[in-house]
């Protein structure tokens, strides 16, 4: 019979370095929200439908308690988490298991292979005039009533269950490096302009338009077993490898390396770092690019390989204290101009098998935008800070450029700051100024229905989640007691030499 041996830290090890260590509450949970076959499958300006089956999509949850505060993390394996449901879902945990809604962040991995809550929700497109309404609802990617309703369920069921689990556990706090996963997609090329994914072997390319975030955030939780019962990972890359049918993305390898290691009780929860120009496709390879499920196991395997060389290494002891700080911005969309607007409408209203896809494509986009100024001009963009110890979750509900990820980690005065994209919303992507400029360029630059913040939204997420981090009191960072004063060197270290 085969049995599979996963690694756990030895009894007599654990048990002494758990005597006497503090130790805080804490409980991990997952719920299943797979879609069914046929349900629309998210990710593009059109509609796409799910055929096959690769792996399960989650809810995955843990809550962290300190005796005087509680917070909840939630990673889904979702395109995006729509603000609505948020509020909802939120309501429901305080209701239920008394967390505050504030104190609850819920962030999508970006999945691109996953069920339905995006693009446009129900109702959203109810007051447009007829032919704009067959635009958003029979033309776009849509958001499924029954779909909404489960992974709220999934949602709710999963903290709640982790409320109840619960227990006294080591927590430990950690990051690491890997940077050959993930890639800049945006490129300088000598036209002066910028171009995302501009094609191997593409001569006009200059340079990476942006950097990469390479660092591997972790949380790891033992039990008095030396167990590993749950583990909080953080890394920038899409989630867009597609292994083929439904699916978490690359998370599940990432999942499946570390129960690997540690167990198939392991729940694992990711958090989306910010990459709204990072994605898994190296652009300079000359060679040819794996397929979907390739690539699926070099990032997630990779990742997950640095998780554990992270968690092996980790000081156990108490991660206090948890809080979250939650400030909302009102920061109105960007304008079509009228000619643009009036060009848009035009082309929208032909046989779109007529004309060109992707400029008919970005006019529907407009018409829809220009309902969406109309009934909502300003939005809400939601920023929160949650504390576990030492660690700072950063939240933003966009698409994020990494530099600005990568600025908040830079100004937080925590040791570790994990920024986590699309969470408890979805704005669409936030590119940088300099994106939107003259130099700039690239679809994730263009106004949809999806992504139309003003150009400074981005610099006013990041001003504001520095703000709520630095207003935090960091926790201290575990470590073993000090080592005993050196009663000098080991009796057969110190000899001399013998050279003959």
């Amino acid at each position: 019979m085969n049995r599979r041996l996963f690694l756990q830290i030895p009894g007599a090890a654990f048990a002494q370095s758990w005597k006497g260590a503090p130790t805080m509450s804490a409980g991990f949970a997952e719920a299943d929200i797979t879609p069914e076959i046929g349900m629309e499958q998210p990710g593009g300006y059109g509609k796409v439908f799910h055929k096959t089956l690769h792996d399960a999509c989650k809810a995955r949850a843990c809550v962290f308690d300190d005796g005087s505060k509680r917070v909840a993390l939630v990673g889904l394996d979702a395109l995006i988490v729509p603000r609505h449901l948020v509020l909802a879902v939120r309501k429901e945990i305080e209701s239920r298991c008394g967390i505050p809604g504030a104190h609850v962040m819920i962030g999508a991995s970006h999945s691109h292979s996953s069920g339905p809550l995006g693009m446009i929700q129900p109702g959203e497109f109810d007051t447009a005039p007829e032919w704009v309404r067959k635009l958003a609802y029979e033309q776009s990617s849509m958001a499924d009533p029954k779909y909404l309703k489960m992974v709220h369920s999934g949602i709710v069921n999963a903290v709640c269950k982790a409320n109840d689990a619960r227990s006294p556990l080591m927590l430990g706090v950690g990051s690491g490096v890997e940077d050959k996963a993930a890639f800049n997609r945006r490129f300088r090329m000598k036209n002066g302009r910028t171009f995302t994914h501009p094609g191997q072997g593409n001569t006009d390319i200059l340079k990476p338009a942006g950097p990469i975030d390479p660092e591997v955030g972790v949380i790891g939780a033992w039990n008095a077993e030396g167990k590993l019962a749950g583990v909080v990972v953080n890394y920038a890359c899409h989630a867009t490898t597609s292994p083929g049918g439904i699916s978490a993305n690359w998370i599940y390898q990432l999942e499946r390396v570390i129960r690997g290691v540690f167990g198939e009780h392991v729940v694992v929860v990711f958090l989306q770092g910010a990459s709204g120009d990072i994605t898994q496709v190296d652009n300079k390879n000359p060679h040819v690019q794996p397929d979907g499920e390739e690539y699926a196991w070099i990032v997630g395997g990779r990742v997950g390989a640095e998780a554990v060389r992270v968690l092996l290494s980790m000081h156990r002891g108490k991660l206090a204290p948890v809080n979250a700080m939650v400030k909302m911005l009102r920061i109105p969309r960007r304008k079509p101009s009228p000619e643009r607007l009036k060009q848009a409408m035009e082309l929208a209203r032909k046989d779109p098998a007529g004309v060109d896809r992707t400029d008919w494509t970005f006019a529907k986009e407009t018409v829809m935008l220009d309902h969406l100024i109309r009934v909502e001009p300003v939005v809400d963009v939601e920023v929160q800070a949650v504390q576990v110890g030492p660690a700072v979750f950063v939240s933003n509900p966009a698409e994020y450029f990494v530099d600005f990820g990568l600025d908040i980690k830079a100004k937080s005065h925590f040791p570790f700051t994990y920024p986590v994209e699309l969470a408890n919303g979805c704005v669409g992507y936030v590119p940088t100024e300099e994106a939107l400029s003259e130099s700039g360029g690239g679809y994730e630059t263009r106004l949809t229905a999806y992504s139309n913040l003003e150009v400074t939204a981005g610099r006013q997420i990041a001003n504001t989640g520095i703000e709520l981090a630095n207003r935090l009191l960091p926790g201290p960072i575990p470590a073993y007691p000090l080592a005993q004063p050196s009663r000098g060197p080991w009796t057969y270290g110190n000899v001399p030499a013998e050279p003959e």
